[in-house]
């Protein structure tokens, strides 16, 4: 190209652009007169040639129709254009009339002349412009040489998708095909890319060469989105999304701003219909406490909170980097929210005591705990100390100053708990529910499964061994687990918070559980790699306190459906709070001893279905079960 890598000099675009509206001005007259000019009209028409060129010119140097890099010529360059040219045409329009009275009787040009003009060089200028941008796009990447792509989703976003590829020179790729679940869609075509119904796609992956699959639908189902996905790693296909139009810059999306599916877009399900109105009643204008606030859970909860209005919203946590950095995240998105970041430990009564003294807050969720299996079964003492004095100290801090709810975040390890962990949050969650007898306060109990990219989460972990060439550690090839997102899990939490009239248990409906072997070869394939060739899995054993498989409901129990259908209330055999504060003070009496175990024997006692799995501990379950 002449200048190959660097924009054309505006002078020479116009140049060109006086070119083409000279051009137009002797077209027109042809065109009016059929291609014979009477010799009448050719006085009037060099009379009228100078000051219809200067009018143009002014018009074009005032709206700097010149001053648009070409490659990149889009909606905006083109209303420009033709808002400059309507000017022009104006102007000699309402000339017309004044130089008729005025002057000689004789229109300056007659005003099907102006129409046609301007028609023709409004036509012409873009075109022009459309003409240099694809021979640009074409010399700098050929159409052979680009690489396809097929876009999911033959509606407005997929267009616009579409004309994103065709503008972006840079990206070297050409839409190949349109793929869309509407039957009347199949077999036509969209801007001349054809549209394929989605049950053809594994087809078209076969015969075309696909370097990415697109999925420009805002929300697919699930289902529809996990089928993509899965049939492009079967074919080796990556796969990218279209952002949300907020996220758009200045309203015009580029390539560079899709992403590639994660495991996330994998795993994840139905969106969440919350009762807003009711999560709103029991927020808006309240004081909240949220302890753990800089953990996953936590600052997502602080997040989604801060959404309904809380007179004032309290984050609590001992680690204080992640608290900073909350901080300033929600300072910057909630610039109103009275934020109030507390550095303090949930184990220490009398911090505490001081933090509901000065706040008063009116609803409690009480996200902080130790979380981490293996490492509790080696530190049973502080798995007891976080855990349930923790627990302990909010519960009766919320009840002795007023709270109206009290919101526990547990876990289905709790369920016939296998590790010193999961009998903690056991030992908690049987506090929590009877200190619901004592009056006042609502005590409410929330539990479910792992979240996806918590920091305890082998989502993280998988990334970091990938990244680091491998090999990815699982611990057996049959684990399995229960996933959700963060944000669904804590849209949930709010919902239950705000349904819970006391002592309840609610249990979250975690879907399918997933095979953690199977999650390590999807996000092998979601990375570009091969197993067995470019990275390896190796199975490591199962760790102390692990079981292969996760329970949301100890077998003893069931469930009863509430309003809300991924929300059900769990029957529970219930416990009077005396006898268990007896219990659990004298757990936590042992505390000092550091004897662990005769702190894992005592939770034993407490929860008796606790069997210790993979851990030195089960020699207690051996001596019960002799006795």
């Amino acid at each position: 190209m002449l200048f190959p890598n660097q924009n054309v000099p505006r002078w020479i675009i116009f140049l060109i652009d006086t070119g083409i509206v000279f051009f137009c001005f002797f077209a027109a007259f042809l065109l009016r007169f059929e291609f014979e000019i009477p010799g009448e009209e050719l006085g009037p028409m060099l009379f009228a040639l100078p000051i219809f060129m200067m009018l143009r010119i002014a018009s074009f140097l005032v709206g700097r129709t010149y001053a648009g890099i070409i490659r990149y010529t889009g909606t905006q360059d083109a209303l420009r254009i033709i808002k400059v040219i309507l000017a022009g045409s104006l102007i000699m329009a309402a000339f017309n009339p004044l130089k008729y009275f005025l002057w000689d009787g004789i229109y300056f040009l007659p005003f099907s002349i102006i129409i046609v003009e301007g028609l023709l060089s409004a036509v012409l200028l873009i075109v022009f412009r459309l003409s240099v941008k694809m021979l640009y796009v074409e010399l700098r990447n050929p159409r052979s040489e680009r690489e396809g792509v097929v876009i999911f989703g033959a509606g407005e976003a997929g267009i616009i998708t579409k004309r994103t590829i065709d503008r972006d020179a840079g990206t070297k790729y050409r839409a190949l095909a349109f793929v869309d679940d509407n039957p009347a869609k199949r077999g036509k075509r969209m801007e001349g890319t054809p549209i394929y119904h989605s049950s053809e796609l594994s087809a078209l992956l076969d015969k075309e060469e696909v370097a990415h699959i697109i999925v420009a639908v805002q929300n697919p189902r699930p289902e529809n989105r996990r089928a993509i996905i899965q049939m492009a790693m079967d074919h080796k296909v990556d796969v990218l999304t279209v952002p949300p139009v907020n996220r758009w810059i200045n309203g015009e999306l580029s390539f560079k701003q899709m992403r590639q599916i994660d495991i996330n877009d994998l795993l994840g399900r139905e969106v969440i219909r919350l009762d807003d109105g009711n999560v709103e009643e029991q927020i808006k204008g309240r004081r909240v406490l949220v302890t753990g606030a800089a953990g996953s859970i936590g600052s997502e909860l602080l997040r989604q909170v801060a959404r309904y209005e809380p007179e004032c919203l309290i984050a609590l946590d001992q680690a204080e980097s992640p608290l900073y950095d909350l901080e300033v995240e929600m300072r910057k998105s909630h610039q109103k929210l009275q934020l109030e970041c507390v550095i303090g430990d949930i184990r220490q009564k009398e911090r505490m005591r001081r933090v509901f003294e000065h706040f008063r807050p009116q609803v409690v969720y009480h996200a902080a705990a130790y979380k981490h299996v293996p490492l509790m079964e080696l530190n049973p003492s502080e798995a007891v100390f976080t855990n349930v004095l923790g627990t302990k100290n909010c519960a009766d801090l919320s009840l002795e100053y007023g709270a109206e709810r009290f919101v526990m975040i547990s876990t289905d390890k709790a369920v016939n708990p296998t590790s010193v962990m999961g009998s903690s949050k056991r030992v908690a969650e049987i506090y929590v529910q009877a200190s619901g007898s004592r009056g006042g306060t609502r005590f409410i109990t929330t539990r479910f499964g792992n979240v996806l990219g918590s920091n305890g989460s082998v989502i993280p972990l998988f990334k970091r061994q990938i990244d680091a060439g491998g090999p990815i550690t699982v611990t057996h090839p049959e684990v399995t687990r229960y996933f959700m997102t963060i944000p669904e899990a804590c849209q949930l939490v709010l919902e239950a918070g705000a349904m819970g009239e006391g002592s309840e248990i609610f249990v979250f409906d975690m879907g399918q559980s997933v095979r953690i072997a199977d999650l390590a070869r999807q996000m092998i394939s979601l990375s570009g790699l091969e197993l067995g060739r470019d990275i390896e899995i190796v199975y490591t054993g199962l760790r102390p306190g692990e079981k292969l498989y996760e329970e949301l409901l100890n077998d003893a129990e069931n469930t009863l459906p509430t309003h809300h259908p991924q929300i059900h209330r769990a029957k529970v055999r219930s416990n009077d709070f005396e006898e268990i504060s007896k219990q659990i003070d004298a757990l936590l009496d042992l505390f000092e001893r550091q004897d662990n175990d005769a702190l894992v024997q005592k939770m034993k006692d407490i929860v008796p279905e606790f069997k210790s799995m993979n851990s030195e501990f089960s020699k207690f379950d051996t001596e019960n079960e002799e006795k």
